[in-house]
């Protein structure tokens, strides 16, 4: 099993920037890529981003791209999300998730089903 546990979410004004934080803990050499996913109000998750573990290959959301980059610390078994030029459309909770080694699933179709392991979440509110 593998636990994750975000940090770093909190209130920003319109234009600025958040770095996200994702600690793995547990079989963490059995994760293959790692991603994050985000809920605003009434609305579905949907993916933000994703890195897999050895290649530093990336993908993005059309939404954040140029304006998100994740990142990750394979010593730390920690990712990153750093979020610059926000806007209060990026309101919501942000998750962590992960996949191990052969459950290539969620990489070439980033949904939530597609994940296997999440965090708890981090509240990100973005004040116009």
């Amino acid at each position: 099993q593998v636990q994750l546990v975000e940090s770093g979410g909190g209130l920003v004004q319109a234009g600025g920037s958040l770095r996200l934080s994702c600690a793995a803990s547990g079989r963490t050499f059995d994760i293959w890529y790692m991603g994050w996913f985000r809920q605003a109000p009434g609305k579905e998750r949907e993916f933000v981003a994703a890195i897999s573990r050895s290649t530093d290959n990336t993908n993005y959301a059309d939404s954040v791209a140029g304006r998100f980059t994740i990142s990750r610390d394979n010593a730390k078994s920690t990712a990153y999300l750093q979020m610059n030029s926000l806007s209060p459309e990026d309101t919501g909770v942000y998750y962590c998730a992960a996949n191990p080694y052969g459950h290539s699933g969620g990489w070439s179709n980033p949904t939530p089903a597609n994940y296997e392991y999440w965090g708890q979440g981090t509240q990100v509110t973005v004040s116009s």
